[in-house]
C-alpha cells in the first residue's frame, strides 16, 4: 500500500513539473505582465509548486531551481525576490532530503565512507568552479552558454540510458571532473548542477540512490553559499515567497526519500536518465 501511494505521488509529481515546464517552453506569451500580490491563495499556490518541484529533486536529484526560477518569472516576480527564496528553499529542504535519505538507508553519510567523501569532493568542487565561473561569465554569450549546457546535459541523459544495463567501475577521477563541469554550468547560467553531478556519479560507478542522496546534499550546501553571497550584495528577501518555498519543499523530503527507497534500481536509474534528456531537450528547445 504504501509503495502504490508513494508511486502514485511521485508520477503525479513529475507530471506537474513537467508542466510548469512546458509552460515555461511553449506560452510564456500568456503569463506577461501578471503580478500576484500576497495573500491564502497565492502563498499555498507557491508552496504547491515547490512540493511538486523539491519532491522530484529529492528522489531524482534535479529540476527544483529549473523549474521554480523561471515559472516564478512569468508569473511577475523579480529576480531579486526569486533567487534567494529559492537559494535559501534550497538549501533547507536539500539539507532535509539528505539527512532522510541518510535515514531511510539510500545513502550513508557517516564519517569516513564512500559517499561523505564523494560529498566533500563535489561541494570543493563546487565553491571553486563557482568562482572561476563568475569571473569568466562576462565574456560569454548567453546563447553559447545555454547551448553547451543544454548539449552536456542532453548527451548526459543519452549515456545513462545507453549504460543501463550494465554496472561501471567507480573512478574519483571522473567524480572530481564531473563536479568541476557542474559547477562551472552553475557558475556562468544558475542551472545545469543537479542533472550533471546526478547523471555524472552515475556514469562514474555510484549506485542510483547513492547519487540522488548525495546530490540533494551538495545542492543544500551549494545553495546556502549562493544565498549568503547573494544577500552580503543585495540584502533583499521576500518573506512571502521564502516562506512558501521552504514551506512546501520540506514537506516533501520525507515521502521523495521513501519513494526513492522503495524504487527498483532499475526503474530509478531509467528515470534518471529520462529526466536528464527532458531538460537538456528543454534547454535546447529554449534557444529556438
Amino acid at each position: 500500500m504504501e509503495r502504490r501511494i508513494l508511486r502514485t505521488l511521485w508520477v503525479v509529481s513529475i507530471l506537474a513539473m513537467a508542466a510548469m515546464l512546458l509552460m515555461v517552453t511553449f506560452c510564456r506569451e500568456l503569463f506577461f505582465d501578471i503580478n500576484l500580490s500576497a495573500g491564502p491563495v497565492v502563498f499555498f499556490s507557491l508552496a504547491t509548486m515547490a512540493f511538486f518541484a523539491e519532491y522530484v529533486d529529492s528522489s531524482l536529484g534535479m529540476g527544483y531551481g529549473t523549474t521554480l526560477t523561471p515559472v516564478l518569472l512569468l508569473l511577475g516576480y523579480e529576480p531579486l525576490e526569486i533567487v534567494p527564496a529559492v537559494l535559501f528553499s534550497e538549501f533547507i529542504s536539500g539539507t532535509a532530503a539528505g539527512f532522510f535519505h541518510h535515514k531511510y538507508g539510500n545513502v550513508d553519510f557517516r564519517k569516513g565512507t564512500q559517499s561523505r567523501k564523494i560529498t566533500l569532493v563535489l561541494f570543493s568542487c563546487a565553491i571553486l568552479g563557482t568562482v572561476g565561473a563568475v569571473l569568466l561569465a562576462v565574456s560569454l554569450p548567453k546563447t553559447v552558454v545555454k547551448l553547451y549546457i543544454g548539449v552536456m546535459i542532453f548527451a548526459m541523459g543519452l549515456l545513462m540510458l545507453f549504460s543501463s544495463s550494465s554496472r561501471i567501475k567507480f573512478s574519483w577521477l571522473k567524480i572530481t571532473l564531473i563536479g568541476g563541469i557542474a559547477a562551472f554550468n552553475k557558475g556562468i547560467s544558475g542551472g545545469g548542477f543537479g542533472p550533471l553531478v546526478t547523471g555524472g556519479q552515475v556514469i562514474s560507478g555510484v549506485s542510483e540512490k547513492n547519487a540522488v542522496g548525495i546530490t540533494s546534499l551538495v545542492e543544500g550546501m551549494v545553495c546556502l553559499v549562493g544565498f549568503v553571497l547573494y544577500q552580503f550584495v543585495y540584502g533583499s528577501l521576500n518573506m512571502m515567497i521564502l516562506t512558501a518555498l521552504v514551506s512546501g519543499a520540506v514537506i516533501s523530503t520525507p515521502a521523495a526519500a521513501r519513494t526513492v527507497k522503495v524504487l527498483p534500481d532499475r526503474i530509478l536509474r531509467r528515470a534518471l536518465g529520462y529526466a536528464t534528456l527532458a531538460l537538456g531537450t528543454i534547454t535546447l528547445i529554449k534557444l529556438i
